[in-house]
Protein backbone atom coordinates (compact mmCIF):
# COMPACT_ATOMS: atom_id res chain seq x y z
CA UNK A 1 0.00 0.00 0.00
CA UNK A 2 2.96 2.19 1.24
CA UNK A 3 5.97 2.05 1.29
CA UNK A 4 9.43 4.34 2.07
CA UNK A 5 12.41 3.02 0.45
CA UNK A 6 15.77 4.89 2.36
CA UNK A 7 13.61 8.63 1.96
CA UNK A 8 15.47 11.80 2.68
CA UNK A 9 14.53 14.73 2.36
CA UNK A 10 16.75 17.76 2.82
CA UNK A 11 16.34 21.75 2.88
CA UNK A 12 18.69 24.31 1.77
CA UNK A 13 18.75 26.66 4.46
CA UNK A 14 17.30 23.81 7.39
CA UNK A 15 19.74 20.66 6.92
CA UNK A 16 17.96 17.05 6.42
CA UNK A 17 14.44 16.88 7.95
CA UNK A 18 14.10 12.92 7.07
CA UNK A 19 17.27 10.77 6.89
CA UNK A 20 17.36 7.49 5.00
CA UNK A 21 14.13 6.70 6.12
CA UNK A 22 12.32 3.10 5.07
CA UNK A 23 8.98 1.13 6.45
CA UNK A 24 5.98 -0.16 4.64
CA UNK A 25 2.26 -0.22 5.59
CA UNK A 26 0.10 -2.80 5.03
CA UNK A 27 -3.09 -2.43 3.11
CA UNK A 28 -5.63 -2.36 6.29
CA UNK A 29 -2.73 -1.99 8.86
CA UNK A 30 -3.29 1.69 11.50
CA UNK A 31 0.46 3.00 12.66
CA UNK A 32 1.29 5.52 14.56
CA UNK A 33 4.29 8.54 13.94
CA UNK A 34 5.42 10.07 16.90
CA UNK A 35 8.53 11.70 18.01
CA UNK A 36 9.63 15.17 18.88
CA UNK A 37 8.52 18.47 17.81
CA UNK A 38 10.61 18.81 14.48
CA UNK A 39 11.28 15.52 14.35
CA UNK A 40 10.01 15.59 10.99
CA UNK A 41 6.49 14.03 11.55
CA UNK A 42 4.82 16.64 9.28
CA UNK A 43 7.12 16.32 6.53
CA UNK A 44 6.77 12.67 6.39
CA UNK A 45 3.26 13.04 5.58
CA UNK A 46 3.64 16.11 2.82
CA UNK A 47 5.59 13.60 1.35
CA UNK A 48 2.93 11.43 1.01
CA UNK A 49 0.42 14.12 0.53
CA UNK A 50 2.56 15.22 -2.36
CA UNK A 51 3.17 18.95 -0.73
CA UNK A 52 7.00 17.68 -0.83
CA UNK A 53 9.06 16.01 -2.47
CA UNK A 54 12.08 13.36 -1.76
CA UNK A 55 15.54 14.59 -1.89
CA UNK A 56 16.71 11.14 -2.21
CA UNK A 57 15.17 7.43 -2.04
CA UNK A 58 11.73 6.05 -3.43
CA UNK A 59 7.93 6.48 -1.72
CA UNK A 60 5.76 3.86 -3.80
CA UNK A 61 1.64 4.18 -3.06
CA UNK A 62 -0.64 2.01 -4.44
CA UNK A 63 1.96 0.58 -6.89
CA UNK A 64 3.01 4.45 -8.15
CA UNK A 65 6.12 5.95 -7.79
CA UNK A 66 5.54 9.32 -6.14
CA UNK A 67 8.76 10.66 -7.64
CA UNK A 68 7.70 9.56 -11.35
CA UNK A 69 4.37 11.04 -10.42
CA UNK A 70 4.01 14.69 -12.57
CA UNK A 71 2.41 17.60 -11.58
CA UNK A 72 -1.07 17.24 -13.47
CA UNK A 73 -1.24 13.72 -11.92
CA UNK A 74 -0.87 14.97 -8.32
CA UNK A 75 -4.40 15.70 -7.94
CA UNK A 76 -5.65 12.33 -9.20
CA UNK A 77 -3.04 10.78 -6.11
CA UNK A 78 -4.40 12.90 -3.36
CA UNK A 79 -8.02 11.23 -4.46
CA UNK A 80 -6.86 8.55 -3.22
CA UNK A 81 -6.07 9.83 0.08
CA UNK A 82 -7.83 11.33 3.24
CA UNK A 83 -6.37 14.36 4.91
CA UNK A 84 -7.30 15.06 8.33
CA UNK A 85 -5.70 18.18 10.69
CA UNK A 86 -5.41 19.09 13.87
CA UNK A 87 -7.45 22.29 13.60
CA UNK A 88 -10.06 20.13 11.12
CA UNK A 89 -9.95 23.33 8.73
CA UNK A 90 -13.72 23.43 8.57
CA UNK A 91 -15.26 26.73 6.80
CA UNK A 92 -17.05 28.71 9.81
CA UNK A 93 -19.47 29.75 6.68
CA UNK A 94 -20.85 27.00 5.34
CA UNK A 95 -23.02 24.33 7.23
CA UNK A 96 -22.08 21.06 7.65
CA UNK A 97 -23.27 19.12 4.58
CA UNK A 98 -21.48 22.01 2.76
CA UNK A 99 -18.43 21.08 4.34
CA UNK A 100 -18.30 17.41 4.18
CA UNK A 101 -19.45 17.90 0.22
CA UNK A 102 -16.72 20.11 -0.83
CA UNK A 103 -14.42 17.32 -2.19
CA UNK A 104 -17.01 15.73 -4.49
CA UNK A 105 -18.50 19.35 -5.80
CA UNK A 106 -14.96 20.02 -6.96
CA UNK A 107 -14.68 16.41 -7.99
CA UNK A 108 -17.89 16.86 -10.08
CA UNK A 109 -20.64 15.05 -8.83
CA UNK A 110 -24.12 15.38 -9.19
CA UNK A 111 -26.65 16.61 -6.76
CA UNK A 112 -28.51 13.73 -5.74
CA UNK A 113 -24.97 11.71 -5.49
CA UNK A 114 -23.49 14.07 -3.43
CA UNK A 115 -27.05 14.11 -0.66
CA UNK A 116 -26.72 10.22 -0.83
CA UNK A 117 -22.50 10.39 0.23
CA UNK A 118 -23.02 13.25 2.61
CA UNK A 119 -25.42 11.45 4.73
CA UNK A 120 -23.29 8.03 4.54
CA UNK A 121 -20.36 9.52 5.58
CA UNK A 122 -21.99 11.62 8.68
CA UNK A 123 -24.17 8.56 9.85
CA UNK A 124 -20.47 6.40 9.95
CA UNK A 125 -19.06 9.23 12.36
CA UNK A 126 -22.39 10.01 14.14
CA UNK A 127 -23.45 13.65 13.10
CA UNK A 128 -26.62 12.64 10.76
CA UNK A 129 -29.20 14.77 11.63
CA UNK A 130 -26.88 17.93 12.51
CA UNK A 131 -25.65 18.33 8.64
CA UNK A 132 -27.79 21.76 8.64
CA UNK A 133 -25.90 23.33 11.54
CA UNK A 134 -22.70 24.92 11.02
CA UNK A 135 -19.70 24.75 12.54
CA UNK A 136 -19.81 26.75 15.63
CA UNK A 137 -23.01 25.10 16.88
CA UNK A 138 -20.90 22.03 17.18
CA UNK A 139 -18.39 21.07 20.31
CA UNK A 140 -15.02 20.69 19.34
CA UNK A 141 -15.09 16.48 19.27
CA UNK A 142 -17.92 16.99 16.67
CA UNK A 143 -15.91 19.51 14.13
CA UNK A 144 -12.78 17.03 14.20
CA UNK A 145 -15.94 13.98 12.97
CA UNK A 146 -16.67 16.12 10.65
CA UNK A 147 -13.44 16.62 9.19
CA UNK A 148 -13.23 12.81 9.46
CA UNK A 149 -15.82 12.56 7.17
CA UNK A 150 -15.14 14.97 4.47
CA UNK A 151 -11.42 13.15 4.59
CA UNK A 152 -13.47 9.65 3.99
CA UNK A 153 -16.36 10.83 1.35
CA UNK A 154 -14.30 9.78 -1.73
CA UNK A 155 -13.67 6.18 0.07
CA UNK A 156 -9.49 7.07 0.36
CA UNK A 157 -7.45 4.22 0.29
CA UNK A 158 -5.08 5.98 3.05
CA UNK A 159 -5.69 8.45 5.89
CA UNK A 160 -3.49 10.71 7.06
CA UNK A 161 -4.26 12.46 10.22
CA UNK A 162 -1.94 14.97 11.45
CA UNK A 163 -2.32 15.49 15.02
CA UNK A 164 -6.19 15.25 15.20
CA UNK A 165 -6.50 14.73 19.17
CA UNK A 166 -4.28 17.96 19.67
CA UNK A 167 -7.11 20.11 20.94
CA UNK A 168 -9.38 17.02 22.28
CA UNK A 169 -9.77 15.66 26.00
CA UNK A 170 -8.61 12.21 26.13
CA UNK A 171 -11.95 10.71 26.14
CA UNK A 172 -12.73 12.46 23.07
CA UNK A 173 -9.23 11.37 21.33
CA UNK A 174 -10.14 7.93 22.28
CA UNK A 175 -13.29 8.17 20.32
CA UNK A 176 -11.63 9.50 17.39
CA UNK A 177 -9.18 7.27 16.83
CA UNK A 178 -11.80 4.61 17.28
CA UNK A 179 -13.25 5.94 14.38
CA UNK A 180 -10.18 5.62 12.38
CA UNK A 181 -10.64 1.74 13.62
CA UNK A 182 -13.42 1.50 11.78
CA UNK A 183 -12.41 2.68 8.66
CA UNK A 184 -9.32 0.32 9.06
CA UNK A 185 -11.49 -2.88 9.64
CA UNK A 186 -12.74 -2.37 5.90
CA UNK A 187 -9.52 -1.96 4.37
CA UNK A 188 -8.54 2.02 4.42
CA UNK A 189 -5.05 2.25 5.70
CA UNK A 190 -4.63 4.60 8.41
CA UNK A 191 -1.44 6.78 9.42
CA UNK A 192 -1.82 8.94 12.25
CA UNK A 193 1.38 11.57 13.92
CA UNK A 194 0.62 12.11 17.30
CA UNK A 195 2.76 13.51 20.23
CA UNK A 196 0.52 11.99 22.81
CA UNK A 197 2.57 8.48 23.65
CA UNK A 198 0.13 7.68 26.58
CA UNK A 199 -2.68 7.60 24.01
CA UNK A 200 -0.44 5.32 21.55
CA UNK A 201 0.17 2.89 23.80
CA UNK A 202 -3.69 2.60 24.88
CA UNK A 203 -4.50 1.89 21.38
CA UNK A 204 -1.88 -0.89 20.76
CA UNK A 205 -1.12 -0.58 16.96
CA UNK A 206 3.06 -0.11 15.63
CA UNK A 207 4.19 2.93 16.28
CA UNK A 208 7.25 4.80 14.52
CA UNK A 209 9.42 6.96 16.32
CA UNK A 210 10.91 9.48 14.68
CA UNK A 211 13.85 11.29 15.91
CA UNK A 212 15.97 14.03 14.40
CA UNK A 213 14.31 12.66 10.87
CA UNK A 214 15.77 9.26 11.59
CA UNK A 215 12.82 6.48 11.78
CA UNK A 216 12.92 3.57 14.72
CA UNK A 217 10.25 1.28 14.57
CA UNK A 218 8.87 -0.26 17.51
CA UNK A 219 5.99 -2.48 18.26
CA UNK A 220 3.50 -2.84 20.90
Amino acid sequence: MLKFDHVSKRYPDAGDALLDVSFHLQQGEMAFLTGHSGAGKSTLLKLIAMMERCSRGHIVFDGQNLNKVSSKQIPYIRRKLGLIFQDNKLLQDRTIFDNVALPLVVSGFGHHEIARKVRAALDKVGLLGKEKKYPTALSGGEQQRVGIARAVINKPQLILADEPTGNLDPELSVEVMRLFEQFQTVGVSVLVASHDVGLLTQMGHRVLKLEHGVLKTASP
